[in-house]
């Protein structure tokens, strides 16, 4: 098989090492495998097509501020990846994140929709079904069943300054994505599987595959005690947060309020953090720039003695997995599939936004120690996410969509 991937970057962030891991299970089965994407500054195993410049990005970031038309810029750069596409021949094009400033969402679906080559669309986010934003449970919305307008998140990402044109986007994007005669959309939580059926994209077949992890990596056996020295981390119990970028709605605010609580017997880890955020974060937090080099990510995993996602938006987060893989334990709101990740042997869901709930859950993980979880976490992440198994169950379904 020759598969084309196409998403915002290329083995960086989560989407990004997904498409990344999808390539070499490919690779590895001896298909052909191309990602086309707008930010390319990292290796890639597989054949990586740009898709415009920096300065094409910063033209489409303009329009999305100036006039809330995210998608819909970046005209001349996807025509140019439309003849690249023709060039190459793919037999399925497989599509992750098509926001991130790169891509005209329009140009890219009149080609699909004119050749009709069998898609598979991973939705990472809600953004490709509403009129505007990634996620829309932050202010617990529910237009996009209908019609979105007048939207409550117009600042949220991709933000605009002012002008809302999500009911435009809406009717555009309903126009744009239907009428692909063979195409099979992916969630990997069943969460937003669930809120597919209430979209207008309803008439698709929609699939659940868990994101995936890399087991080699992510391990309780990984080198662990330098991390400890060389961020100056004590060897005692320590709470961890990871993402890639922080902000109120990945819970900054909450581990601001957990590292003041006066009764807290554990140091606040966060990774992910821009210089600017660490110099600024208050006693009793450690801050750690953003990393791409995933053992030092696995050490500080290894070393927590709870991992805690209080984020108020999300999908299905790989940093809940990578979590467990290494044996840790994980605290996490009940926001979007991310409690699909546990179990009650594995960790504790907390209400949105309940700082309290947190400290409890983490003394209550602290009582019973980091031993009492480990095998059950790791058991957990060989059992249902090891990215082989997971990655191999996107190539089945391309074998089952060519057959079509």
């Amino acid at each position: 098989m020759k598969i084309l991937q196409i998403n915002a970057n290329v083995n960086s962030g989560s989407t990004g090492r997904i498409a990344e891991d999808i390539g070499r299970v490919l690779l590895k089965d001896t298909h052909q495998s191309f990602i086309a994407a707008g930010f390319t500054d990292r290796p890639s195993a597989s054949q990586v097509i740009g898709i415009g410049n920096k300065w094409d990005q910063k033209l489409h970031g303009i329009k999305t501020r100036l006039i809330d038309r995210h998608g819909f810029g970046s005209k001349g750069a996807t025509l140019q990846l439309v003849k690249e596409i023709e060039q190459i021949g793919p037999e399925i094009i497989h599509l992750h994140n098509l926001h991130g400033y790169y891509l005209h969402i329009g140009v890219l679906f009149e080609y699909l929709k004119e050749v009709q080559l069998p898609v598979v669309w991973t939705f990472h986010d809600c953004w490709p079904f509403t009129g505007h934003c990634s996620f829309f449970d932050r202010y617990q919305c529910t237009k996009w069943q209908k019609v979105c307008h007048h939207c409550p998140n117009i600042k949220g990402y991709p933000a605009s300054l002012g002008v809302d044109n999500s009911r435009q986007n809406y009717q555009d994007k309903k126009n744009i994505f239907n009428g692909l005669e063979n195409c099979t959309i992916v969630t990997p939580s069943e969460w937003l599987a669930n809120h597919l059926h209430a979209s207008f994209l309803q008439n698709y077949p929609v699939k659940c595959i868990h994101n995936g992890i890399d087991l080699n990596v992510f391990s309780p056996s990984v080198n662990s005690e330098s991390i400890l020295d060389k961020y100056q981390i004590n060897r005692n119990p320590y709470i961890l947060g990871v993402a890639s970028t922080w902000d109120i709605r990945k819970g900054l605010k909450d581990f601001e309020a957990l590292s003041q609580r006066k009764d807290k017997p554990f140091q606040v880890v966060l990774v992910g953090l821009s210089k600017k955020q660490i110099k600024s974060l208050p006693t009793g937090i450690i801050g750690i720039e953003r990393t791409e080099n995933t053992d030092e990510l696995a050490a500080l995993y290894a070393t927590a003695t709870v991992f805690v996602n209080p984020s108020y938006v999300d999908n299905f987060p790989t940093t809940n997995l990578e979590a467990l893989a290494c044996g840790t334990p994980v605290i996490t709101y009940n926001t979007g599939g991310s409690p699909e990740a546990i179990d009650a042997e594995t960790g504790i869901v907390v209400g949105k936004g309940d700082i309290k709930g947190l400290h409890k859950a983490i003394l209550q993980i602290s009582s019973k120690g980091k031993d009492f979880y480990k095998v059950k976490c790791r058991e957990r992440a060989v059992q249902s996410f090891n990215k082989e198994e997971r990655y191999k169950d996107y190539l089945e379904l391309y074998k089952s969509m060519l057959k079509q």
